[in-house]
């Protein structure tokens, strides 16, 4: 069951915010892959999103603001075996976390970052975050907003991503799908989720979201080859152009190869023995390190 993903924590968000979706779709996602506790580990950074690892009953890491990434990264690549997952705001992840979104689509580990896609900086009180639109003005602003807005399907296009979605909050079933196809990729995944803050966001509210917004149907988001590679980046602009924004899955690529794969490649004892499942100690005492012999690998004549 859902709720025995229950950390005991109070979940003290507003009444009616949209991360209260994302938190039940992600206890039902654990429920019905059967994923041990001891095998996940959420992952957040600073904001209201960032309380999810102390509400779910799951290992987890409240970081600093805009370095979940990082932090996510040294967990995937020290232990292979875990599945990793980011929740982070759309202030936090494309503020002053962008770069390491950028880095961790360059590198293609396995982790499936959620952003939480509010529109404003709700912890703060509602300034105007990355996402939000040119010229909108929400409750706290004095002004219309003077920044044209971050769209994080197509920044994840550049980056490198080889798994894009988009979905919304209130719509536990089609969230718990892309959750599902997300934590699922073998690589560095988005999911964006459209998550309405009716405390500082009057402007993207379950109204705003019927009419702006539509379920992806005919759309094929496997990538064949890369001939066909050019053609989905091509039609993934097409999608995101549009008025409305396209509710689904929108990309699966598997040509690349994880972050962990590329490790072994350089490391050959990686795959077997990762940093996690290597001895740090004996009897008590730390291991004597030969630094000749460790470091000569990285010796350039």
């Amino acid at each position: 069951m859902s709720t025995d993903w229950n950390s005991g924590v109070w979940p003290d968000w507003c009444p009616g915010c949209g991360n209260f979706g994302i938190f039940t779709a992600l206890k039902g996602v654990l429920s019905e892959l059967g994923i041990r506790r001891e095998e996940i580990v959420l992952v957040s950074g600073i904001g209201c999103s960032g309380k999810i690892p102390h509400f779910v009953k799951v290992p987890g890491v409240h970081t600093l603001h805009g370095r979940a990434i990082p932090f996510a990264t040294g967990i995937k690549a020290s232990n292979p075996d875990l599945k990793v997952i980011v929740h982070g705001g759309d202030g936090d992840l494309l503020g002053i976390g962008m770069g390491h979104l950028i880095a961790m689509g360059r590198r293609n580990p396995e982790i499936l970052v959620v952003v939480h896609n509010n529109g404003v900086y709700g912890l703060t009180k509602g300034q105007a975050s990355p996402t939000l639109q040119l010229g909108k003005k929400t409750k706290s602003l004095a002004f219309p907003n003077v920044n044209s807005a971050v769209n994080p399907i197509l920044l994840g296009i550049a980056s490198g991503y080889t798994f894009l979605a988009r979905s919304y909050a209130y719509n536990i079933e089609h969230l718990k799908a892309c959750l599902k196809q997300g934590i699922s990729h073998s690589g560095a995944g988005i999911l964006e989720v459209i998550q309405p803050c009716p405390t500082w966001n009057n402007i993207v509210t379950m109204d705003w979201v019927e009419k702006n917004t539509y379920y992806l149907k005919d759309w094929d988001p496997v990538v064949k080859d890369d001939e066909d590679a050019v053609k989905k980046a091509q039609g993934i602009i097409g999608i995101e152009s549009g008025e409305k924004k396209a509710l689904g899955t929108i990309l699966i690529d598997r040509r690349k190869d994880p972050f962990g794969k590329r490790l072994a490649s350089i490391y050959k004892h990686y795959a077997a023995e990762p940093p996690a499942a290597q001895e740090v100690e004996k009897s008590g005492a730390p291991l004597s390190i030969d630094l000749e012999k460790t470091f000569q690998k990285f010796y350039i004549p």
